[in-house]
């Protein structure tokens, strides 16, 4: 199912960076009662804090129809002779470790409502970027994370990602970028908050993972390092 009903309530986990503050204004444009989370509202990176988040988000809300996992961890890049265990751990914890957590924690209210849960990737888990090692691979076990936790969750609660691309990046980058996508242009955090609406209310989809990169994926020649 998981049409939007009245009243529909979100968490948006990392709901004040800068992508999850542009979903959460996005949900809230369109009716949904949300609770953008911090770091300082769960610590993502335990189990603890995960079901301390959404523990919180229940007694705020009520009740949860929508989980957006959009925290994250650990994007620095580091020659691969270079990363050390805190870098794995940095980049692990919150990206994967939390996804896991956080769904395992939100599982029931979801159920109950016959909700979305929508896990923000990253097209990192289907490039290899050398210098971003952690990130890379934590995004790719978010990734098999999302069809995981779809199969485990069926048929009540409906569980999709959403990968995005070159989004807001530097200006010095802006250009280069730009450049390696079909659209020839780098998108915003607006653009992922849209793919995350249109998961949300998209009642036949599940266990998938839409890209939103303006086409760098799959662009030839596109496959070099940010």
């Amino acid at each position: 199912m998981s049409l939007q009903r009245p009243n529909s309530r979100a968490l948006v986990a990392g709901g004040t960076g800068r992508i999850g503050t542009a979903i959460a204004a996005r949900l809230e444009a369109a009716d949904y009662q949300v609770f953008a989370a911090g770091r300082a509202d769960g610590d993502l990176g335990t189990r603890e804090g995960a079901q301390a988040l959404v523990a919180t988000a229940v007694t705020r809300l009520g009740s949860l129809d929508l989980v957006v996992h959009a925290a994250g961890d650990g994007f620095v890049p580091r020659p691969v002779a270079d990363v050390t265990e805190d870098d794995w751990a940095a980049a692990m914890d919150v990206t994967a470790k939390g996804t896991f957590f956080l769904a395992q924690a939100a599982a029931g209210s979801l159920r109950e409502s016959r909700g979305v849960l929508v896990i923000v990737e990253d097209v990192a888990a289907f490039r290899p970027w050398p210098a971003f090692a952690p990130h890379c691979a934590a995004k790719a076990a978010q990734a098999m994370l999302t069809r995981v936790l779809a199969e485990a969750l069926a048929p009540d609660v409906r569980v999709c990602g959403v990968a995005p691309g070159p989004i807001a990046v530097e200006p010095s980058q802006t250009e280069r970028r730009a450049a390696e996508t079909l659209l020839q242009r780098v998108g915003e955090p607006a653009d992922v908050a849209e793919a995350v609406l249109y998961l949300a209310r998209a009642p036949f989809v599940t266990g998938t993972s839409l890209v939103v990169d303006g086409g760098a994926l799959i662009k030839s020649g596109a496959a070099r390092p940010p």
